[in-house]
C-alpha cells in the first residue's frame, strides 16, 4: 500500500525523516491489525518528497505543510474509527517530529481507494478477495 508523504522543507530534520516514515507505516498496520503479517509489512511503501519553501502552497500562497496520502484496496481504511485513529496517529507523528511547530491545521491527509483487481503484489494483480486470503496466510 503505497505511502505517499511530501513535507516542506526544514519542517523537519533531516535525521528524523526515516523515523517519520516508520512510525506512519506501524500505524498503518496497527490500525488494522496488521502488526508482523509478513505478506503485508513488506507491500507497505513510501515515497517521501521534500519540497523546497517556495514549493508548497495553500490557497495559492507559499506555506509551510506536510501532506500523506495512501493508496489502498477498497477494505483497507474502509471502518470510519480506522479512519480516525490513523490520520489522527499520522498528524501526531508529523506534529511530533516537527518539534511541535508544524501547526495540525498544515498537516493534510488522503486516502485513495484502488479499483478491485488491480492491487499489484508479487508481480500479481490481485481482487480485493485474491489479496484478503494472501493477507490471511501471513
Amino acid at each position: 500500500m503505497p505511502i505517499t508523504i511530501t513535507i516542506t522543507k526544514g519542517v523537519i530534520a533531516s535525521e528524523r525523516h526515516g523515523k517519520v516514515v516508520k512510525e506512519i507505516t506501524d500505524s498503518f498496520l496497527e490500525k488494522h491489525g496488521l502488526a508482523g503479517n509478513t505478506v503485508m509489512t513488506p507491500n507497505v511503501t513510501t515515497q517521501l518528497h521534500i519540497q523546497p519553501k517556495n514549493e508548497t502552497f495553500s490557497a495559492g500562497e507559499p506555506i509551510e505543510g506536510a501532506w500523506v496520502e495512501i493508496k489502498s484496496p477498497s477494505f483497507a481504511l474502509a471502518d470510519r474509527k480506522v479512519q480516525q485513529e490513523f490520520f489522527a496517529a499520522v498528524t501526531e507523528i508529523i506534529y511530533k517530529h516537527s518539534d511541535a511547530t508544524l501547526p495540525k491545521k498544515h498537516i493534510w491527509t488522503n486516502a485513495v481507494h484502488t479499483v478491485d483487481g488491480s492491487w499489484n503484489m508479487d508481480g500479481i494483480a490481485m481482487t480485493n478477495e485474491e489479496l484478503g486470503a494472501a493477507i490471511a496466510k501471513g
